[in-house]
């Protein structure tokens, strides 16, 4: 058989075969990390976990992108460095989301803001797109869209990362400024996304975003 004929059938093999494996990786990652937090009689291991979470998906959706160009590396730069200094400027001002301060399960700080914080707005910016990406051709529609998914996401978030020492808020309670100020980033961020002419059709975006989302929903209903 000549390569003309066995080139086509290799695609929706990897297809079929790399889409469910990551699927299930992501799944059982976030079952044992939910198993620990809620089950375990060491949380704290699993919450020192966060950071490694966060990077397989990460690492397990970018393997999945095409078109590694010169425009997407940039929007990765941008989105990254805007995030974390939205964060920065947050942390040490009280600026756009209220008065916060991390804690110890997002790992290692620069000027006491994670250095993955930057790269947990990549992640949500570019998952929420790829959903958005659907609705209709509006960039406004779509931005809008994609910023309400990724605010969807942080009601759930919140108060589970306040009990899980992601972060906590003066006084104890969740200002409305956060959401305010998480909806206003997140619209921004999706504008540039939809502005841009990337690759915008990854297969695991969207099952990224529902295990998450479902992740934090039943961390939220057992606080």
């Amino acid at each position: 058989m000549t390569e003309e004929h066995t080139l086509p059938t290799i695609q929706p093999i990897r297809q079929r075969i790399l889409i469910p494996l990551a699927i299930a990786v992501l799944v059982i990652f976030h079952l044992v990390g939910f198993w620990g937090l809620q089950f375990s009689s060491h949380p704290q291991d699993y919450q020192s976990l966060t950071p490694l979470n966060l990077l397989l998906t990460v690492a397990l959706l970018f393997s999945f992108h095409k078109d590694w160009d010169s425009t997407f590396i940039t929007f990765i730069v941008v989105v990254v460095v805007a995030g974390f200094t939205a964060e920065l400027i947050g942390i040490h001002t009280g600026l756009f989301f209220g008065d916060y301060s991390y804690g110890e399960s997002l790992g290692v700080k620069l000027w006491q803001v994670p250095l993955l914080i930057g790269v947990n707005w990549l992640l949500l910016v570019y998952v929420t797109g790829q959903i958005a990406n659907y609705v209709g051709t509006s960039v406004w529609l779509k931005s809008l869209v994609g910023a309400l998914l990724m605010l969807l996401l942080d009601i759930f978030l919140e108060p589970v990362a306040t009990k899980y020492d992601f972060w906590k808020w003066a006084g104890g309670e969740i200002p409305d400024s956060n959401y305010i100020g998480w909806l206003v980033l997140s619209f921004l961020l999706q504008f540039y996304y939809h502005r841009i002419l990337i690759f915008k059709q990854n297969p695991l975006s969207i099952y990224v975003y529902v295990v998450q989302l479902f992740f934090f929903i039943c961390l939220y209903m057992f606080l």
